[in-house]
């Protein structure tokens, strides 16, 4: 199939393909007597993959890593480990969100609190801060 037909069927654009191609995510594809690049379904197939991938949030060194190991199937032991290592990046993205929003939360409370008094909220330098630097300077102020 030519590059626009696997365009369409991957929803991805022509360009995107031949990134992948020149960055060796995906084989070099074969060239026809006219000149144009022509693809088989190996080639749409390792574009799925790589769009599950980065959907997934895995990077392009991964799956160059995962994709150095040949033409075909991906080797099943790495693709399980790449998965687990993504799940654990998961978990410490979602842990540090919702230490986030535990933090901005009590941020907002603060502010209200503060500014129904009639007070600003006194904020310190990102180097000298704790965890929650302004309930600190609420303790010093009330």
């Amino acid at each position: 199939m030519k590059i626009g037909d696997l365009a369409q069927r991957t929803g991805m654009a022509a360009s995107a393909i031949r990134f992948y191609e020149a960055s060796g995510l995906l084989p070099a594809a074969k060239r026809g007597a006219n000149g144009y690049r022509v693809y088989d379904e190996l080639a749409l197939q390792r574009l799925l993959v790589i769009q599950t991938a980065q959907r997934l949030g895995f990077s392009l060194d991964t799956l160059r890593r995962l994709m150095a190991h040949g033409q075909g199937d991906l080797p099943h032991d790495l693709v399980l480990q790449s998965l687990q290592e993504r799940l654990i990046e998961i978990d410490a993205m979602q842990s540090s969100l919702s230490r986030q929003r535990q933090e901005t939360e009590a941020l907002m409370s603060d502010l209200q609190a503060q500014w129904q008094l009639g007070r600003c909220l006194a904020l310190e330098p990102a180097a000298q801060q704790s965890p929650q630097p302004w309930r600190e300077e609420l303790s010093k102020t009330s």
